[in-house]
Order: C-alpha cells, then sequence, then structure tokens
C-alpha cells in the first residue's frame, strides 16, 4: 500500500485560516490531510496532483440549502457540488421531511411544492420515504450514497406535522402538552445529530414563500411562546445553532433565550434583490444592529448574506415568486386550467397593470418589465414553431412596441399561447460593487444563501463560491483570497458548530478544492432534465476547478464527476 493516497504538489495553498498564502505540497491518506509542507516525496503516493499555479483551498461549506430530498437522487447535491461545496447543511427555514407520519407523507411533500418549488412528482418518484422519526431520516441520510457531506438542522415545521397536524396548527395554538412534546422531539433530534433549530417567520403579507394552497407555512403563524419554548429546548443542549428567515428581531429572541448562536436571512447589499424583494433595512443598518448585538449585548448572531447578482427564469406553470403581490398570487393559484382562465380576464389584468404601475416593477422582486426577454416557446402548442420565430428572444418592451400592446398583456399572451410553459427571463440585476464591498467584508457575514434544491427552475444561486472567487474578486477586488476563503469555509464551519472541517491543517478532514484563480467562474444558464419523474430544473455549472476532493477521494476534475461517493453524514457534536 502506498504511504499518501494522494500528493498535491507545488501549489499555492490558503488554508482558510487567513494565513498569508504560501507554495507547498500537501499529502492525503484515508481522509486525512497527513502532512502539509515542501518536497513531499510523490514515490509513494497513489495520485500525484501538479496543482503549480493553482490555488490549493478548503472546500466550500454550504450552510443554506434545501437538498433534504434531492440528496437521495443527486449524490453530489448540484449545482453546489459542482461549485466548490463539500459541506451542505439542509433543514433550513424549518422545512424538511421528519418526523412524519406515513399517512402525512403527501402532505410533507406538499409543503415543499410552492415555497421552495419542489416538484411533487420528482419527490414522490426520487424520496425512499423508509423514514418516520429524525433520527431515521439521518439513517436514511447516511444509508444513501453522497458525494459531499451532509449536516441538518431539526427543523420546526414538521414538529407541528407530527405533533398537532400542518393544518390543524394553522388554525390554534399548540397546547402546553403540545408544545412539550415538540420540544422533546426537537432535543431528540439533537441528541441524534441535528445541529440546531431552524425556522421561516415572515408572517402572512408579503409573504413569498407559501404553502401549497397559498396560506402562510406554518412557523410564519408562530407565536412567541413557541419560539422562546424552542429556543430554551435546544440551549438546554449546550450546543448547537438557530437559523431564521424572518426580522431581525427574531434571530435576537432565538440567541438571547437559547443561549446559543443565530443565522440570520438575510443581509443583502444596497440595490440588490432577490426573490423576496430588496432588504427592509439599509446594509449599513443591518450591519450596526449586527455588531451591537455580538460586540455589546453578547448575543452571537451571524448574517447569512447574499452575495450573487440575482435574476430569473420562470414560466407561469409553477411560478411562486410573486405571492407577495395580492393580485399575482390570486390568478397564480390553482390548476393549469383555472390559472389560464384567469390570466385571460380583463378585470385581473387591468389590476396587474395598475399593480405595475404603482410599483413601478414586477411581481415582489420589481422586475424592468419591459427587459424580461422571451426565452423559450414550445413546440407543442397550437403555432408553436410560428410563436417561436415571432417572440423568442424579444423583450416584452420591444414586442409591446411592435404590437402596439400594453406590456402585461404581450407577457399574458405568450405564457397562454405557450400554455402557460412559455419561459421568460429576466435581466440580471448587478449589486453595485462598493455595495456588495460594504457586505461581504462586514464582521458577522456569511457568504452565501445557495439555497441549493429550492427554486430549481428559477434561479442558480448555488454558484455563489464561484462568484464571490471569480467575479467580486477577481473583477472586483472586494477581499483578498486568504479572507475569502476563511468565509467560505472556516467562518461558516465555525458558525455551525462544524468540527475538523473548513480549513486545511493536518490531521483535517481532506476537503480541498484546486482551481484556477485566472479563469474560475460559472457557466451560462441552461435547462436540463434530470430530475425524477422527467423533471427539468435551471443549472449553471462551473469551469476553473481542476478537482474538488471531499474525505481524501476526488470527486470532480475539471468539471467531470467520477462517481466517487465519499460524503458522509455530519453529526452535530461529532468530528
Amino acid at each position: 500500500m502506498p504511504k499518501f493516497d494522494i500528493v498535491i504538489k507545488g501549489g499555492t495553498i490558503i488554508d482558510g485560516l487567513r494565513t498569508p498564502r504560501f507554495r507547498g505540497d500537501i499529502a492525503i491518506k484515508d481522509d486525512k490531510i497527513v502532512q502539509i509542507g515542501g518536497n513531499i516525496p510523490v514515490d509513494d503516493a497513489g495520485r500525484v496532483i501538479d496543482a503549480a499555479g493553482k490555488v490549493v483551498a478548503p472546500g466550500v461549506v454550504d450552510l443554506h440549502t434545501h437538498y433534504d430530498s434531492q440528496l437521495f437522487w443527486d449524490p453530489w447535491c448540484t449545482m453546489s457540488g459542482w461549485h466548490g461545496v463539500t459541506s451542505v447543511v439542509i433543514g433550513n427555514c424549518g422545512f424538511g421531511f421528519a418526523p412524519v407520519k406515513p399517512e402525512d407523507r403527501e402532505r410533507a411533500m406538499l409543503s415543499l411544492t410552492r415555497n421552495e418549488a419542489v416538484p411533487l412528482e420528482t419527490m414522490r418518484e426520487g424520496m425512499p420515504w423508509d423514514w418516520v422519526t429524525f433520527k431515521e431520516y439521518l439513517e436514511s441520510v447516511e444509508r444513501t450514497p453522497k458525494g459531499v457531506n451532509v449536516m441538518s438542522f431539526v427543523p420546526l415545521a414538521p414538529l407541528y406535522g407530527y405533533v398537532v397536524g400542518t393544518d390543524e396548527a394553522k388554525k390554534r395554538q399548540a397546547t402546553e402538552e403540545e408544545l412539550q412534546q415538540m420540544c422533546d422531539l426537537l432535543v431528540e433530534g439533537m441528541e441524534v445529530g441535528g445541529c440546531g433549530i431552524s425556522a421561516q417567520i415572515l408572517g402572512i403579507e408579503g409573504n413569498v414563500q407559501l404553502d401549497f394552497d397559498g396560506t402562510p407555512m406554518v412557523t410564519d403563524l408562530m407565536s412567541e411562546r413557541d419560539l422562546k419554548a424552542f429556543s430554551r429546548a435546544m440551549g438546554s443542549t449546550g450546543r448547537g445553532v438557530s437559523q431564521v428567515t424572518g426580522n431581525m428581531e427574531f434571530a435576537e429572541t432565538m440567541a438571547r433565550e437559547s443561549g446559543r448562536p443565530v443565522i440570520w436571512n438575510a443581509l443583502m447589499a444596497d440595490g440588490a434583490l432577490n426573490q423576496h424583494g430588496g432588504a427592509t433595512m439599509t446594509a449599513q443598518t443591518a450591519i450596526d444592529r449586527l455588531n451591537v448585538l455580538n460586540q455589546e449585548e453578547g448575543l452571537r448572531v451571524y448574517a447569512q448574506a447574499q452575495t450573487v447578482n440575482f435574476g430569473s427564469q420562470f414560466t407561469f406553470e409553477d411560478y411562486n415568486l410573486l405571492d407577495a403581490v395580492p393580485v399575482w398570487k390570486e390568478a397564480c393559484m390553482g390548476t393549469i386550467a383555472e390559472k389560464m382562465v384567469k390570466l385571460a380576464d380583463p378585470e385581473r389584468r387591468a389590476g396587474m397593470k395598475q399593480n405595475l404601475a404603482e410599483r413601478n416593477g414586477l411581481f415582489g422582486s420589481g422586475y424592468v418589465l419591459d427587459l424580461i426577454k422571451v426565452g423559450w416557446i414550445p413546440l407543442d402548442v397550437p403555432n408553436g414553431l410560428e410563436l417561436q420565430r415571432t417572440y423568442e428572444g424579444y423583450t416584452i418592451g420591444e414586442i409591446a412596441a411592435r404590437e402596439n400592446k400594453h406590456p402585461i398583456d404581450v407577457l399574458l399572451d405568450i405564457a397562454l399561447w405557450g400554455e402557460l410553459k412559455s419561459g421568460f427571463e429576466t435581466e440580471m440585476i448587478m449589486t453595485p460593487p462598493e455595495s456588495m464591498r460594504l457586505v461581504v467584508n462586514s464582521p458577522m457575514a456569511l457568504p452565501g444563501i445557495s439555497d441549493g434544491g429550492a427554486h430549481t427552475k428559477f434561479i442558480t444561486t448555488g454558484r455563489f463560491p464561484t462568484e464571490l472567487l471569480g467575479y467580486w474578486i477577481r473583477e472586483h477586488d472586494l477581499m483578498s483570497l486568504e479572507d475569502a476563503h476563511w468565509r467560505l469555509s472556516a467562518y461558516p464551519a465555525q458558525a455551525a458548530g462544524l468540527k475538523g472541517r473548513g480549513f486545511i491543517a493536518e490531521d483535517m478532514a481532506a476537503d480541498i478544492i484546486i482551481y484556477d484563480p485566472e479563469t474560475v467562474d460559472a457557466g451560462p444558464q441552461e435547462r436540463v432534465w434530470d430530475y425524477p419523474a422527467n423533471e427539468w430544473r435551471l443549472i449553471q455549472k462551473a469551469v476553473g476547478y481542476h478537482y474538488i476532493i471531499v474525505n481524501g477521494e476526488i470527486t470532480f476534475i475539471d468539471g467531470e464527476c467520477t462517481q466517487a461517493t465519499p460524503g458522509k453524514l455530519l453529526r452535530h457534536g461529532t468530528a
């Protein structure tokens, strides 16, 4: 047997600890880094990687994903796995699939169809459903071949579903006995490896992430009593971290009651947008408050920061990122046939035109309607080929001027002619570099919000590590690579309590990326039909990553998957 499985020779090592970069070699045996230095002999190595001129850095830790179902059919959790991510955290926003009683499985899947836009038939076909409890879910994840490491929050929505019933919990407050039972299940989840609790608390008005029937998610309606009880229950274990999507005040409450860190979503640069729209406070106001919480009040609150420029593709067949606007939400609920009737209704269109004028933009994100492009029209509709020739590639504004029609009528007519399968592409909302500089360099910022596994027909934010390294650093010099890799790896690992990972050192897990800083970039958006039940998704692959290594095994070489599945279930509190 060779002394080393892999020796990485002559790379520029950026260790994730803000240590100044240095040129050296790294030796790997089994799943560990066993030696770092110069002139490590290669005559007793199973494989030698020439990393001259390349950066050798720790694998990225992606804290905000929704791969809870996708990991069962996609071991590498792509897009994340393509973009240098070697560890993901699932169970975010309070959403997940355990504990779930067998008779409630369909309801659990329905909950994820609108708010996170995971296709129902894909989940039905792709998930093994060989669990009831959270412990059994983790055991299923552990059995499943994985190309990345996986750690999970204990999401709060399934606790309500299991104990009270999802729909019942929306009608009434849990009894004291039910609340105690949920807290007990939470602690049980922590004891078997959950890393903490998570919740989305967006309320009723302006909520863009709703249940399948258009009602708020169960955690959106959570009382202060329940939030405090859950936080105290987690705190009673003496470890763990909370994640919350909502107002920063909820993060403060969770940190205060639990005595544990909280990851708050989301810190956004001024001028940036996402599916929720713009930020509810300026970036500087949020940063100032975070500094006070951490430095003066003793509350450890991190901020997951959106660090990608935002654009979207959509069809009216299943688009949910307009739910914050009542006139659009109402029209886009129901079956395909029902939606087609409503979207053709002149009175509803009049309301949409008025809303467009009042908001000076489309949907919650405020897109400039005239700049939205017709991306595709299906061929299998009446006059499909002629419609493609007439409209594909043109903007709504160009067509409206050409046909002397209101842009809303253009948009909806093309949608209807395509039987709601016509695709539209928004412009990319480019965040001002100086605004992004403030956010990514702020003390508590954790770059990301990949949302991997969610909204896969609409957005491709899983590219965030590549965009940070390529666009923001190479093109705009927002920070050093030393700072970037600390924020991409060691800092999020610390925030989540992820032991033994996040930086390069001897005896650490061999999660390593080797890339060319001059070429690393995200590829073009493309649609691929690679989901169970022949569903499609929108993706962006990566270029410039020469090797991605997980637990000492190579998973990707120049973007090509090796089919290796060395990923592990990471149980919180253990190495």
